[in-house]
């Protein structure tokens, strides 16, 4: 059974990998044998997530949103490290803002990030994933596109983007061998939400109030669940948004 739960010699190229929810997924993926390769763009970090991850990660510098650099971008990575047999689209941005005052330019910029680069790497990797006939891409979505979540529209309106291009890229791309899915996560411990829940005592009692585990989640805990969606134990599992919220959002 726990070879169908291995990642054991795959590479896994993750978005973002250097923080927050991508290092836990990063974290759980070298812990199940899989070679990693994180990117972002801040070298420090990168570098300092590496000596924490150990011999089998390594990092490349790239900024998504230069869209006309993924394909070379893509093409070195696996000149250099082999077939990337799992991308994971973690990388994004966030603008907590009303929404009466959100402008063009900072909506695009959103989405340029959250939607439009996930789908420029998730084309350019999927070319040589069909080519190979296999291939896993996990895409990350969030609260905001399960449930209405005040200040978040620009964010919202690409993660609820980022749920559909799931479902209509597993459906053209499954029949290639490559399979497509999405986790949802929930209000998860890291710095960024720390930070924001921290400071607004009354918005973390409702996030928890309305968590029927009652505890925000660890970023291993959506690790986990990557983890379990690349593995061979999902293999019929295509299409699938799944949340990892504590049951944030079917609670009351």
């Amino acid at each position: 059974m726990t070879d169908f739960l291995t990642l054991d010699k795959k590479l896994a190229l993750i978005t973002g990998g250097g923080t927050g929810l991508g290092l836990g997924i990063a974290k759980v993926f070298v812990e199940t044998g899989a070679r990693v390769i994180i990117t972002g763009r801040r070298e420090e970090i990168l570098k300092k997530a590496c000596e924490e991850l150990g011999p089998m990660a390594s990092y490349a510098v790239s900024d998504i949103t230069n869209f006309e650099t993924i394909p070379a971008f893509v093409a070195e990575i696996e000149e250099k490290l082999g077939p990337i047999d799992i991308l994971v689209n973690n990388a994004g941005i966030h603008l907590k803002k009303d929404a009466l005052e959100v402008t063009d330019e900072e909506f695009a910029r959103v989405v340029r990030t959250n939607q439009q680069a996930v789908f420029g790497m998730s084309r350019e990797v999927a070319k040589r994933m069909a080519a190979r006939k296999r291939g896993n891409i996990i895409m990350v979505s969030s609260m905001a596109a399960q449930y209405g979540i005040p200040k978040v529209i620009a964010y919202t309106a690409a993660k609820t983007a980022i749920e559909g291009m799931t479902r209509a890229l597993a459906v053209e791309w499954s029949p290639k061998g490559i399979r497509v899915n999405c986790l949802a996560p929930g209000f998860i411990q890291t710095e960024m939400s720390s930070n924001a829940l921290d400071n607004d005592p009354e918005r973390k009692n409702k996030v928890l109030g309305r968590t029927p585990i009652g505890a925000l989640g660890e970023p291993k805990d959506v690790g986990f669940a990557a983890a379990f969606l690349a593995s061979d134990a999902a293999k019929y599992l295509t299409g699938v948004v799944l949340p990892v919220d504590g049951g944030n959002s079917i609670g009351f």
